[in-house]
């Protein structure tokens, strides 16, 4: 699966712009699909029978967007201004090489050269609004000969093993969960299963809503990561999770209280499969899930996830063990719907 993770994680697909992402695992996906179609909103949902016929109640779901950028000024001395799309962490930003627009324009993230800074400025993350853009145009002219308004830019980063069983790379949320759906969607199912690669996550889980909403499952289980927090200045009791330790299955975070049989279901499938798994000690994040819990009548969740560190940063990392676990815990809540629904 890792080769397959790599190879998704260089492609480019910042929230609105999934089209590289959806156009890639639509090719993946298609030879194994019953039924494949894109919505309005650019969700990719494919449905794939199963040994047992049980039509719509069971949603896989995991997001193909990824943080990024959006051109909105460009300046008369060829500088590019920007808005970041999605939570990105300023302090982060300064100094990253990026990517503009559909012909890959190369530019660096400024910011005011240091020893024009005020003390009290050293203090403080900058505003978005402090940074720029450097393109190497020339002038404004020049500039708009490579990029537009509206064009959307990525974090360069080259997807790589490191370390013990490490894996660094952009855009780890959520291609680790796009990853194990196109390895399910390979093999024979238990059951019926839609899989929903969603759009627009990182902007307010709007994808998901269509998605979740034209297809009305019973269960959903959204496959994710979530933040490690596990670092040397970060005090125990705001350690998150870590990687190397299993599998997260929450029963809480920033926008979801998941249904509590699930979770209960997904412990004991890990601990009687011996497959290490750990959950959350300090509430944060959210997902997919608080939006597919409110639909309609209201839908049963739960959520797998891989702890990795420096989300939505120009390169997260996460263990490569844990992933497989995923796919591993994943395959056998499969085998527990298909005896349920």
């Amino acid at each position: 699966m890792i080769e397959l993770l790599k190879t998704l994680c260089s492609l480019d697909g910042v929230s609105g712009c999934e089209d590289n992402v959806r156009d890639f695992i639509r090719q993946q996906a298609a030879p194994y699909a019953d039924s494949i179609r894109t919505d309005a909103l650019g969700n990719l949902k494919v449905f794939k029978k199963g040994r047992k016929e049980t039509g719509n109640k069971l949603l896989l779901a995991a997001h193909m967007d990824e943080v990024g950028l959006i051109i909105t000024h460009i300046q008369e001395n060829g500088f590019l201004k920007f808005d970041f799309v999605g939570g990105v962490d300023r302090r982060v930003a300064i100094g990253k090489p990026v990517l503009i627009g559909p012909n890959r324009v190369p530019g660096v993230i400024g910011l005011k050269a240091i020893h024009l800074v005020s003390r009290e400025e050293r203090k403080k993350a900058p505003k978005t609004d402090s940074l720029y853009i450097d393109i190497g145009a020339k002038d404004k002219a020049s500039a708009l000969n490579l990029v537009s308004l509206g064009e959307y830019g990525t974090f360069v980063s080259e997807p790589e093993e490191f370390g013990q069983g490490l894996f660094k790379a952009k855009a780890i949320d959520d291609r680790v969960g796009c990853a194990i759906m196109l390895e399910l969607l390979r093999e024979d199912l238990p059951l019926d299963v839609t899989f929903a690669f969603t759009a627009q996550e990182e902007v307010g889980t709007r994808g998901a809503f269509a998605a979740a909403f034209s297809v009305t499952p019973q269960v959903a289980l959204v496959l994710e990561t979530t933040t490690a927090a596990d670092l040397p200045d970060v005090s125990p009791g705001k350690r998150v999770c870590a990687p190397g330790k299993g599998p997260v299955v929450s029963y809480m975070d920033g926008g979801t209280i998941y249904d509590r049989n699930l979770f209960e279901t997904l412990r004991r499938l890990a601990e009687g499969n011996q497959i290490p798994w750990q959950t959350k000690e300090y509430i944060a994040g959210g997902n997919d899930a608080r939006t597919i819990q409110r639909t309609k009548t209201g839908v049963r969740v739960a959520a797998i996830s891989a702890a990795v560190r420096y989300l939505h940063a120009p390169a997260s990392v996460g263990s490569i063990a844990d992933f497989d676990n995923m796919l591993k815990l994943t395959r056998l809540f499969l085998d527990e719907m298909a005896q349920q629904l």
